[in-house]
């Protein structure tokens, strides 16, 4: 019998208030799929995902389910950017996990659809996914065309930067504003929602080359349609996500991401979605898995093009067939075949023909003339060897502290930097664009990872150093807290244990000598007021130091931003509520 069914003999008034809600007689009897979405006028991630909910629900009632909506908006991180609005994007993933959980286990169903576009609407969706645990399908929002001359979202931090340097003038930065975002989508370049839409996809739990459509298109609704008929099969079969998310799925997610060159944010999601099933990776899973990956999608912030060339160039799928001989082809999807299966399936039914017809489409509207090849290199033409992200590990780190490497000049691949620690942002960001800080400097960023602050991130700061053609290539970003997916150039995050728990970040005073090795893995402390210590002399003066220091007053007192203080774990291993430390 069906979990639906069994909740209709337990609780005589669930049909009643069913049918008052607006359910005919007939659905009652139905296998009850519940359909969860960010829908909601918050963002161009949100608003248009009421019409795939509309799309699933009518591939539910074609395959004889019936599906009830529900919904958790989410925020949109661009729009809190610079602000403390901002300082609750982490914690939002959170309460949308906790808000599933509750509307889902509140009256239990057979199957679920689950629909969402964007940074942290996709991780708290697959987060509360895995806590519902029901046969379940993630439809992903796709992205945001691009503007004219291929302007996209993430290139504004550098025109306000430009602008703030006075080296262009306000109606050249009142074009990008007006031309950035032309439609609904998540953000058009390999940011954090992109990579969350990629990742469910590289996990088995979308339907094949579904991940990253154009927003508009109409192979999105297709996908959401199918997806409904396909949720009331896995119902009937009893296929649960914790059945398709494993340590091989896991490890084939994170190939992709360094395929993709995908956002540092992934290493605070997959580790708290893998927690969710009992699993237990971080940074280290990552960094081994990186190293000799081959880096192949020449799309922002690394690359050339915009996100909307995922899909034209083929996908997800695309991207596997160049990896696969590094991935796990025996694991299960939301199809109900492996992910070998799937792939040999795709080939097989035109998938990269029609791919090809919308790519020679966006050929004719941007008057380009890109090749599939152009935008996922081959194999043995990659644009890297290496992966896109090193952990970086030292008396500065201990859990280790992240870079996208692919993204960082190389000049600042190895250096040892004088520390300009700032507590804040906004002392930073000021002595970056003044000039207050010089080449051959660290500058630090502290108290923001997630019992500081909340963890927001460091985005102005971050395109304020790249786009300085001097600063750019002569400094480094050093923070315990994180940065925006469309982040460029020599920056650090994530820095752990973060300054909140007493981390060596914490510590670190002017005139630190800082040692960055990205090829040997090292962050390093090396030398206090300028002059070199050995190894043991700087675990003495660490020591002193953390004698005489205290920390800092809990900055939120109530809500969740107090929660989340209390309760994060470390940023390397998710930063998740942690319960039981």
């Amino acid at each position: 019998m069906l979990t639906s069914q069994k909740m209709r003999n337990l609780a005589p008034e669930l049909d009643p208030l069913r049918l008052g809600t607006g359910w005919k007689a007939e659905d009652l009897s139905k296998p009850q799929i519940f359909v969860e979405s960010t829908f909601g006028d918050s963002h161009p991630g949100s608003g248009h995902l009421d019409k795939l909910v509309e799309a699933a629900r009518s591939g539910i009632a074609d395959a004889g389910g019936h599906g009830a909506r529900y919904f958790c908006t989410d925020m949109c991180d661009g729009e809190s950017q610079g602000t403390d609005g901002i300082n609750y994007s982490l914690v939002s993933r959170e309460m949308i996990a906790n808000m599933i959980e509750i509307q889902a286990n509140a009256t239990p169903f057979d199957g679920g659809v689950f629909i969402a576009s964007c940074d942290k609407g996709m991780p708290g969706n697959l987060m509360g996914m895995a806590r519902v645990n029901v046969p379940s399908v993630m439809v992903t929002g796709g992205t945001m065309a691009a503007g004219p001359d291929l302007l996209t979202l993430e290139q504004l931090g550098m025109y306000s930067a430009m602008y703030e340097r006075g080296e262009i003038d306000e109606a050249k930065l009142n074009w990008a504003k007006m031309n950035a975002c032309p439609g609904c989508g998540a953000c058009s370049f390999i940011g954090t929602a992109s990579t969350m839409q990629i990742m469910a996809e590289a996990m088995g739990l979308t339907l094949p080359g579904s991940a990253l459509l154009p927003a508009t298109s109409p192979d999105l609704i297709d996908y959401a349609y199918r997806a409904g008929r396909q949720s009331v099969y896995l119902a009937l079969k009893g296929l649960k996500p914790s059945d398709i998310v494993t340590m091989d799925s896991l490890e084939n997610a994170i190939m992709v991401h360094a395929a993709i060159s995908g956002s540092t944010n992934t290493l605070l999601h997959l580790p708290a979605i893998a927690h969710e099933y009992g699993l237990d990776i971080d940074g280290d899973t990552f960094d081994r898995l990186h190293r000799g990956a081959h880096y192949l999608l020449d799309l922002r912030p690394a690359g050339r093009w915009p996100a909307e060339f995922f899909y034209y160039a083929g996908g997800v799928p695309a991207i596997m067939e160049e990896i696969k001989n590094s991935l796990h082809l025996d694991v299960m999807t939301v199809t109900g075949k492996t992910l070998g299966e799937n792939l040999a399936e795709l080939k097989e039914n035109g998938f990269y023909e029609h791919c090809r017809k919308w790519l020679d489409e966006a050929n004719r509207k941007y008057s380009i003339n890109l090749k599939k090849e152009d935008i996922i290199r081959p194999y043995d033409k990659a644009l890297g060897t290496d992966g896109s992200i090193a952990v970086l590990k030292g008396s500065l780190a201990p859990e280790g502290a992240v870079i996208k490497h692919t993204a960082c000049p190389e000049e600042m691949f190895s250096a040892v930097l004088n520390a300009r620690p700032f507590d804040s942002e906004e002392e930073c960001i000021d002595a970056v664009l003044h000039h207050k800080v010089k080449p051959g400097d660290a500058v630090f960023i502290r108290y923001e990872g997630p019992r500081g602050s909340g963890m927001p991130e460091m985005f102005y700061t971050s395109e304020a150093i790249s786009s300085d053609k001097e600063l750019g290539r002569t400094i480094a970003l050093i923070t315990d807290g994180r940065f925006s997916g469309a982040s460029t150039g020599p920056v650090i995050g994530h820095c752990s244990p973060e300054a909140q728990a007493g981390g060596p970040i914490a510590l670190v005073e002017e005139g630190d000598l800082i040692r960055l090795d990205v090829k040997e893995r090292v962050l390093d402390i090396v030398g206090v007021k300028g002059e070199r210590k050995t190894p043991k002399e700087i675990d003495v003066i660490l020591a002193e130091r953390k004698k005489a220091w205290k920390p800092r007053p809990v900055k939120y007192q109530k809500g969740v931003l107090r929660l989340f203080s209390d309760l994060a774990a470390s940023p390397m291993k998710g930063a998740y509520l942690d319960y039981e430390q």
